[in-house]
């Protein structure tokens, strides 16, 4: 199994690939199935460049569920029983993620409320701004009790204070957020490294095997890449692929958290 790359295809027909028990961290960023029925404009008549990609549709809610069902099956048997796994949603998909979650003998270690400092307003004024997703990080059962969690490093990195469960991090601006050809931000959903970061740095060791099924513009494997971890990527999209290894290859400067060790951090 080849790692520190990205794999091209469907992520259910290449996970089926993937031998059982070998992988150490998987964060899955699955399609969110919005539902949106109608363009959405600013009180300027400016559209706003929401989710409205065709790889975030499906036909039916009964469709979506058996798709994540499917895919979290395979997740569920490629992670170690030292491993964990992180899924991110927002309202649109968390609870129906979670409720097959549960039913598939995932055990849930906490629930992690991303606040965004910046959320997009509700232009309509017709609901409060929606300003948090969720993050369920889960062991491989109830019985599985050997999960790395690196509370230690966590409190360090946290101003020697221990890190709650609610993170305050903002979108993806500027420099970060990474454009297309036409100046538009390349992917809609593109998630902040800060985010990865903490998932990363808190649920692995070093030279650990961090699996992204759904890779995206690699968000995954660039901070899986600075904090010294492995990476395996799985992407079906050719134009996001390509802007992944563009930007990992990139990469010259590691996050000095990257030779943090868990037992060193001691007072």
């Amino acid at each position: 199994m080849k790692v520190n790359t990205i794999i091209r295809g469907d992520c259910i027909e290449e996970l089926k690939k993937f031998p059982e028990n070998s992988v150490d961290l998987i964060f899955a960023d699955p399609p969110y199935n919005m539902q949106l029925k109608n363009a959405l404009y600013r009180p300027n008549n400016t559209k706003v460049d929401g989710v409205d990609d065709a790889w975030d549709k499906f036909g039916s809610f009964s469709e979506y569920d058996e798709f994540c069902i499917t895919w979290l099956k395979e997740c569920k048997r490629i992670l170690k029983d030292t491993g964990s796994i992180w899924v991110i949603g927002s309202y649109h998909n968390i609870f129906r993620v979670g409720n097959i979650m549960l039913n598939l003998g995932f055990w849930i270690l906490n629930d992690v409320t991303w606040y965004k400092t910046n959320p997009m307003p509700n232009f309509l004024g017709t609901r409060f701004t929606n300003a948090t997703e969720t993050l369920l990080w889960c062991s491989k059962g109830e019985k599985y009790k050997k999960y790395t969690f690196n509370h230690k490093m966590m409190k360090k990195y946290n101003g020697d204070k221990q890190m709650t469960s609610v993170w305050q991090i903002g979108l993806c601006i500027r420099g970060e957020r990474l454009k297309g050809d036409d100046g538009k931000k390349a992917h809609s959903t593109q998630k902040p490294e800060e985010l990865l970061k903490r998932v990363i740095l808190s649920t692995t060791k070093q030279g650990d095997l961090v699996l992204d099924p759904f890779f995206g513009t690699g968000t995954t494997g660039a901070v899986a890449k600075k904090l010294n971890r492995n990476f395996i990527g799985i992407e079906r999209e050719t134009a996001y692929i390509t802007l992944a290894k563009k930007r990992i290859n990139a990469i010259r400067v590691m996050f000095p958290e990257a030779e943090w060790e868990e037992e060193e951090i001691i007072k």
